[in-house]
C-alpha cells in the first residue's frame, strides 16, 4: 500500500517526444523543491508533468511495465523465446504460456499492480496541486495541464482495468486516501477511465509544436479503451473522430508507420515516444537482433514462429498452402516468401533476406545460426524457430558502436484506430455499421495492395480481428486482444508452436524441415482472464478479498 502515499517530488528524465514533436521535454530531475514553486507558474508544472509522459515509454514494447515476461506475444503462437535462464525476456512467458500458473506467478509477471498505484499517486498529487494552486495559472493553462494529467491517469486506469476488472479508484482528493478500500464495480472502473479521457479529449489541444499530448492521443486512446470496456458505441464515436477530423493518414510505406517519427514524416503516428543517445535510450536490438551481427551481446532473444509465418496472404489475396512444408522429413522446395504480402518481409527476417549489407543465415554454421529448443540453456543469439524478428529492430543501428537504441516507440498509430473502428462498427449488428467496418478495414488492406474484404457478421469480425495480428504484429496488442476477445482459451491451448529448421545443401539448395519449438502443450487457464490481485494488497486492505478465479 506505501506506493499510494509516495509523494511526487520533482522533475525528470531523459529526452522524449510525443506526437507532432521535433524538440526534446526535458525530464531530468533537479532535486526537491517545494510545491508552493513547483505549482507556481504553467512553465515549472510543465516540468513537474514531463515526468508522466515516461508512462508511454514504460508501457511499450521496449521496456517491461506492460508484462514483467518482456513481449507479452511470448505468451502466444507468434513468438517463441529461446532461452531457458530464468529471466525476463527468456524463460518467463514460456512459464506462462504453458499453464497450471500459480497465483503469486500470474500476479508478478502480468500484474503490476503496485507500479500502477504508485504512478496513480503521483498523478493524484498532481491534480490536487494544481486544484490548491489554480490561482497561479491561466484558464487556458490550467485546463490543458489538468487534460494532460488526467490523459495519464486514465492511461494508468486503462491498464488496471484490462487485468483486473474490478479495481480501487482514488480521485485527486488525498484526504479520501486510505489503506483500507474495497474493489469498484466494473462498470464504475471503466466510468472513471471513459470520464477521465473525455476530460483529457476537451482539455487538450489538436497540436502542440512542443510534443506535448494532443486530443487526438486522448481520442485515439479511448477508441482502444471502449473497445475493452465493449462500449462500443463510444469507441466507434471516437474513433471516427479521429478518422474524419484528425488529418492522419497511413503511411505510404508499411515499415514507416512504426519506425519513423512524426517530424521524420509518419503520418500516422499518434502517440509516440522518442529516444535520444543523450538521455533515454533503450536495448531492443541487442535483445532480438539476429546473432550475426557485429557487437551483438545477446540478440535473438525471441523468434516469430512458423504459425505467424502462414497468417500471412499472399500478395495478390488468398492464403498459400503450407501444407508440403509441414513435413518432419525435410523439403528442397523453397517456401513462398517472396509471394507473401509486403508486411510479411518487413516484419520477419527469414533464409536470404537482405539484412544490414548481407543476407540472413538460419541455419547451423551460417552466420546467424539455428540451434534446436532447449539444445543449450541460452539461444546465443541464433533462432530456434528459422527466423528473425525485423519489426522495431533498427537496421541501422551499429551495435559496435553503441549497446543502447534510440528508435522510437509509436504508442498509437492511425491504422489501429481504424481497426478499433472496423471492430466496433461492426459489432453494431447492423447493415450501415457492416459497411462502415469495411470501409476502415479495407483502407488499412489497400496500403499494402491487399483485395478488399466483402464479408458480413461472425466472418466480418473474424476478419478484422485477422488483420489486427497481421497489422499490428509485435506491437503488444494480440495477447489483450485475445484475452479481451475470450478467444484466449482456445487460441492458446492445446497446441506447439512450429518453426521452419533450415540445412545448407549447397551454396544455391537448402532444405526446410518441420519442427516443434516447444517441448510440452501450451494451456492457456480460463482464470487468466483476470489478474489475480498481489498478495500485499490482500495483506494490507482489510476490505478485499481474492478474486473468486483464483480462490
Amino acid at each position: 500500500m506505501k506506493h499510494r502515499f509516495l509523494r511526487l517530488v520533482m522533475v525528470l528524465a531523459g529526452a522524449l517526444c510525443m506526437t507532432s514533436c521535433s524538440d526534446f521535454l526535458d525530464t531530468n530531475p533537479t532535486g526537491s523543491v517545494s510545491d508552493k514553486l513547483i505549482w507556481s507558474k504553467a512553465e515549472y508544472a510543465e516540468l513537474n508533468i514531463n515526468s508522466f509522459y515516461h508512462i508511454i515509454d514504460a508501457l511499450g514494447q521496449f521496456d517491461t511495465a506492460q508484462t514483467a515476461v518482456g513481449l507479452s506475444e511470448g505468451m502466444t503462437d507468434v513468438l517463441k523465446y529461446g532461452s531457458d535462464k530464468q529471466n525476463v525476456h527468456m524463460w518467463f512467458a514460456n512459464e506462462l504460456s504453458y499453464g497450471n500458473v500459480p497465483e503469486s506467478t500470474a500476479a508478478f509477471y502480468l500484474g503490476n499492480w503496485d507500479w500502477c498505484y504508485g504512478k496513480l499517486a503521483s498523478l493524484n498529487q498532481a491534480l490536487s496541486n494544481l486544484h490548491e494552486y489554480k490561482a497561479n495559472f491561466s484558464e487556458a493553462d490550467y485546463v490543458r495541464l489538468m487534460g494532460e494529467v488526467r490523459f495519464f491517469r486514465g492511461f494508468i486506469y486503462f491498464e488496471l482495468m484490462k487485468r483486473y476488472k474490478e479495481i480501487i479508484i482514488y480521485d485527486y482528493d488525498m484526504q479520501q486516501i486510505t489503506a483500507n478500500k474495497a474493489l469498484s464495480s466494473e462498470k464504475a472502473g471503466w466510468d472513471f477511465v471513459e470520464d477521465d479521457l473525455n476530460f483529457a479529449a476537451e482539455s487538450l489541444p489538436e497540436a502542440s509544436a512542443t510534443g506535448r499530448l494532443t486530443k487526438w492521443a486522448a481520442l485515439a486512446l479511448q477508441s482502444r479503451a471502449m473497445l475493452y470496456a465493449e462500449r462500443w458505441d463510444k469507441a466507434a464515436k471516437v474513433a471516427k473522430e479521429v478518422i474524419d477530423e484528425g488529418g492522419f493518414e497511413l503511411t505510404a510505406k508499411y515499415a514507416d508507420a512504426w519506425s519513423k517519427t512524426k517530424a521524420e514524416g509518419n503520418t500516422e503516428s499518434i502517440l509516440e515516444y522518442e529516444y535520444n543517445r543523450e538521455g533515454v535510450t533503450h536495448n531492443f536490438d541487442d535483445n532480438f537482433t539476429p546473432g550475426g551481427d557485429p557487437g551483438r551481446v545477446l540478440g535473438a532473444l525471441g523468434n516469430p514462429t512458423q504459425e505467424m509465418v502462414e497468417c500471412y496472404e499472399l500478395a495478390t489475396g488468398g492464403v498459400p498452402d503450407w501444407s508440403k512444408w509441414h513435413t518432419t522429413e525435410g523439403t528442397t522446395e523453397i517456401p513462398p516468401y517472396a509471394l507473401l504480402e509486403p508486411r510479411f518481409a518487413a516484419t520477419i527476417l527469414y533464409n536470404g533476406s537482405d539484412w544490414k549489407g548481407r543476407k540472413i543465415e538460419p541455419f547451423e554454421g551460417g552466420v546467424d545460426g539455428f540451434m534446436m529448443w532447449r539444445q543449450k540453456p541460452t539461444n546465443e543469439g541464433k533462432t530456434v524457430t528459422g527466423y528473425f524478428l525485423r519489426k522495431l529492430v533498427d537496421e541501422s543501428h551499429d551495435l559496435t558502436a553503441y549497446s543502447r537504441s534510440t528508435q522510437p516507440w509509436i504508442a498509437i498509430r492511425y491504422a489501429e484506430v481504424l481497426l478499433n473502428y472496423a471492430e466496433a462498427s461492426a459489432k453494431g449488428s447492423d447493415a450501415e455499421g457492416e459497411k462502415n467496418a469495411r470501409t476502415a478495414l479495407n483502407e488499412v488492406r489497400e496500403r499494402v495492395g491487399l483485395p478488399k474484404v466483402n464479408k458480413k457478421g461472425d466472418a466480418l469480425l473474424e476478419a478484422i480481428y485477422h488483420e489486427r495480428k497481421v497489422e499490428l504484429a509485435y506491437e503488444g496488442q494480440y495477447y489483450w486482444d485475445m484475452r479481451r476477445l475470450k478467444l484466449a482459451h482456445t487460441a492458446f491451448s492445446n497446441y506447439r508452436t512450429h518453426g521452419l529448421a533450415v540445412e545448407k545443401l549447397s551454396e544455391t539448395s537448402f532444405k526446410y524441415t518441420y519442427i516443434e519449438c516447444d517441448d510440452r502443450t501450451r494451456y492457456f487457464e480460463d482464470r487468466l482472464y483476470r489478474v489475480p490481485l498481489p498478495q500485499a494488497e490482500l495483506d494490507g486492505n482489510e476490505f478485499v478479498d481474492q478474486y473468486k478465479e483464483w480462490r
